[in-house]
This record gives structure tokens, C-alpha cells and sequence, in this order.
């Protein structure tokens, strides 16, 4: 037993709240009326700021990666969007994080499983790449989205001459910070299959999902909708979104922290003060509470991730003026 928790602490004798203070640090205790932080505040605060990462300049490091970092001393040979804030590292909004991976052509990324959910966005995939769910091959095209529902034993494999490159979604900054963190490496290294399935509910491809986002409703002047499901995923949400050329599409202030992917096409959008003219592959991250407006110069197919599901499910999810 510590000292403290034997100590005998005389309040009484406090003349003043800077001694009573005091006294309340011998017993491990903070006072609730003269919190240095408020623990509660009117609105949320934007402590992640809006930020965009260009595909072209994580592509050229990547490559370079391919000489440099070998995948059987590397997890994943992967960059992380870490959002640009003072002390962060790793997430690129608050509950999620986004990272451009890279294999090299006949090259494999050893299964593991892990607590996080997981999913991808494949930016320069080829005939004969794989990302290996549970011991079934699922191929990898530019534009298909992959899940990795948590639990799930994942690696990568090339049987190609071309380098692939996608980008990877997980709610690992949630995980972390909640703390129920597993990880464990598959005892195979990468995972025997021998199944190659194209049609995997693991997998919405590209060209199945294209044609349906075309012919569906507008959500606004110009601009279409799709949610990709089932299956689904617990904590984030996936939804392709198709914006005609000329397209200014203003959003309003939600909880919901968003990340953007660009499948085609090129635009700019605008928030918080910044602008972010995007191509392509490239990135960007809206934080919660954050108004924006997307333009886009020609016709752009957009992915947007985000912890929407999270929210309502605690019914936390909330739309900037609308009734509580």
C-alpha cells in the first residue's frame, strides 16, 4: 500500500481553495469546480484540422520505398496520412486513419489479423494481384473496395510484374484509443489459398459498383450517391459519391469525421479557410464540424469514409441545425 492511501489528510485545516488544493492532490483527487480544461463545452472542438495528401508525391515515395523497405522486415510498406497537428503521428481524423500501401510485382505482404477494421481502395491494381481474406484470393482492380471486417486474417499477393497501390482504411486511432488492441500474425506467414473468388462479398468492384452510382438518385443538383453494402462494417461507412463536371456541392457541419479518396477525376474543396485542388488518388481529411463545399472541374468519382455508422449507433450523430 502506497503512502498516500494510508495518509490522513486534515481538510479542515485549509483557510483557502489554493491550499485545499493542495491537500486534494495528497489523495488523488482533482477538484471539479476549477478545472484548468473544461470537461464539457457547447460544441465540438476541432483539435484535427482539414488536410490533403497528393497520390503523386506518396506514389514516388513509395516506389522508392520498393528499393528501400523489404516487406519481411516491414509489416506493410505503407505511408500514414497523419493529420498535420501538433503531437499526432498516426491518425488522420480522429477515429480513423488512411494509408497508401505499395507491393513490388511477385512480391507477397505476410496475413495477419488484428482488432481494427480494415478496407482498401485500390488505385493501380493488375490481373493475378490478391488481397488473401481468410484463405480466399480476391483480386485487386483499380477502383475495387475491399473489407477486412476485424478478426479476419488478411495478406497481399502479386503473381504480376506490376507494382500495386491502394489505399488502406482502419479505425485503429478508435482502437487505440479505447485499448482493446490484438494483433497476431497469421503461423503460415501469408495465409495457403487456393481460391481465387471475384465475387467475395469481401469485395464491391469497380465495375459493378460504377454503373449502379450513375443510375442512382441525386442527392443534390449534380450530385450521386451510392452506399456500398452488405456486408458492412461496425464502425465506418463506405459511399461513392459522382459529381458532374461544373458540380459545387455545399456541406454542412455533421459530427461525422470524413475521409476522402479521388477514383476519377479532378476539383477543388474548400474549408475551414483551405483550399485543396485534387487529382486522381489523392486524399483529403474533413474533421468533424467542419462546413465545406466540393467543385468539381470535371466529372469526379469520390470515395468518403467515415465514423457516420459510429455515431448514430450512439446516437451522437448530429447535423448542424437541426433539432437535438
Amino acid at each position: 500500500m502506497s503512502q498516500a492511501e494510508h495518509a490522513e489528510v486534515d481538510f479542515d485545516s485549509a483557510q483557502d481553495l489554493p491550499a485545499l488544493h493542495a491537500l486534494l492532490e495528497h489523495v488523488q483527487m482533482k477538484n471539479g469546480w476549477a478545472k484548468p480544461t473544461p470537461s464539457l463545452y457547447p460544441q465540438p472542438k476541432q483539435t484535427f484540422v482539414p488536410a490533403h495528401w497528393r497520390y503523386r508525391d506518396a506514389r514516388a515515395a513509395l516506389h522508392a520505398a520498393g528499393r528501400l523497405v523489404g516487406t519481411e522486415w516491414a509489416e506493410r510498406r505503407n505511408l500514414i496520412m497523419a493529420n498535420p497537428i501538433p503531437g499526432n503521428d498516426y491518425a488522420t481524423v480522429r477515429t480513423l486513419v488512411g494509408a497508401y500501401q505499395m507491393i513490388k510485382g511477385y512480391e507477397s505482404a505476410r496475413s495477419h489479423r488484428h482488432t481494427p477494421n480494415a478496407m482498401r481502395v485500390v488505385l493501380e491494381g493488375a490481373p493475378n494481384m490478391y488481397t488473401i481474406v481468410d484463405g480466399v484470393k480476391i483480386p485487386m482492380l483499380a477502383g475495387d473496395i475491399l473489407l477486412t471486417p476485424n478478426g479476419c486474417y488478411h495478406g497481399h499477393l502479386s503473381e504480376s510484374d506490376q507494382e500495386g497501390y491502394w489505399i488502406d482504411f482502419l479505425d485503429a486511432p478508435l482502437v487505440q484509443h479505447l485499448n482493446p488492441m490484438f494483433f497476431e500474425v497469421h503461423p503460415d506467414e501469408l495465409e495457403k489459398s487456393h481460391r481465387v473468388d471475384a465475387h467475395s462479398p469481401m469485395r464491391f468492384a469497380y465495375a459493378d459498383y460504377r454503373p449502379r452510382l450513375l443510375e442512382s438518385a441525386e442527392i443534390a443538383s449534380g450530385v450521386r450517391s451510392l452506399e456500398l453494402g452488405p456486408p458492412s462494417l461496425v464502425t465506418f461507412d463506405r459511399v461513392v459519391l459522382h459529381l458532374f463536371a461544373g458540380t459545387q456541392w455545399q456541406c454542412v457541419r455533421t459530427t461525422a469525421n470524413r475521409i476522402f479518396t479521388v477514383v476519377e477525376g479532378k476539383g477543388v474543396t474548400r474549408v475551414a479557410g483551405r483550399e485543396f485542388h485534387w487529382a486522381a488518388g489523392d486524399m483529403f481529411a474533413v474533421p468533424g464540424w467542419n462546413e465545406y463545399r466540393i467543385e468539381a472541374s470535371d466529372d469526379a468519382l469520390l470515395l468518403r469514409v467515415s465514423d457516420e455508422p459510429l455515431l448514430r449507433m450512439l446516437d451522437w450523430y448530429r447535423v448542424d441545425g437541426t433539432a437535438w
